[in-house]
């Protein structure tokens, strides 16, 4: 038979034992989030206010008959016009993104750099890009014929899904700027990643050098793209999705669409 010391002791430890497993429940409970962090209500909290909409900035290039576009000075614009801007107003828009076409139309060649913020912000961002003394020099050599931005006196797409393709399913229209903006910084950083390897420490002066610079810049980058593209971004889109397949049409892949 157990004495009654023994079967005090006993009662003593598992009460011990029930108390350290409780505190440690709690202890990871407090550490624990309370939600997952992307939750659908968290990003609803963090969606901008009414007061904030969709504004381009668009530069049409020179485009002679009979001749490529001129792909590099998309990316002197991106890198020379845009980055400086984002510098120093990224931390107030909300979305992002880049937009290339070159088609035989009144548009032609043209680059735009699309954002979502309040009409203050696009003001002062309109403002940054017109006294950029890079894209003057290029506009004065009829390099860019035309730069065009949109009237900050009302705010003409207040939505998220204001900027996306009309034919596309609402979810698809809302969810898609996050997608691009993470593609336009992607490309982005790959310019400067290889502007800097292809610079090691010397900066051209003249906009002739600087122009013959970001042509180098492009023919890397297009291999870069051409070789690593399909595994290290559309296979990885792909799985994403679970490798369902996907329908595409020819006006897909066109340039300019």
């Amino acid at each position: 038979m157990l004495d009654g010391g023994f079967m005090n002791r006993l009662l003593f430890n598992q009460t011990a034992i029930f108390l350290l497993c409780s505190l440690l429940l709690l202890g990871l409970s407090a550490c624990a989030p309370k939600r997952p962090i992307w939750s659908f209500e968290q990003v609803k909290q963090e969606r901008p206010a009414p007061a904030s909409g969709w504004w381009r900035a668009s530069f049409r290039m020179k485009w002679p008959e009979d001749t490529q576009p001129s792909w590099h000075l998309d990316l002197f614009l991106a890198h020379e016009v845009i980055l400086p801007v984002l510098n120093e107003h990224g931390n107030r828009l909300a979305l992002w993104r880049f937009h290339r076409r070159a088609v035989r139309d009144k548009s032609g060649h043209q680059f735009s750099f699309i954002f979502y913020a309040s009409q203050e912000t696009a003001h002062q961002i309109y403002d940054s890009l017109k006294s950029n003394a890079l894209l003057k020099e290029m506009m004065d050599r009829g390099l860019v014929v035309q730069d065009i931005y949109d009237d900050t006196s009302e705010i003409a797409k207040p939505n998220i899904e204001d900027a996306s393709d009309d034919n596309w399913s609402p979810q698809i229209q809302r969810s898609w700027p996050y997608f691009i903006m993470g593609v336009s910084q992607m490309w982005l950083t790959s310019i400067g990643e290889i502007a800097g390897d292809l610079s090691a420490g010397y900066k051209p002066s003249s906009l002739q050098e600087i122009l013959a610079f970001y042509q180098q810049v492009n023919e890397n980058l297009k291999r870069s793209w051409q070789e690593e593209g399909g595994h290290s971004m559309l296979h990885h889109l792909y799985a994403i999705f679970g490798y369902e397949p996907v329908k595409i049409d020819k006006a897909d892949i066109l340039i300019g669409f």
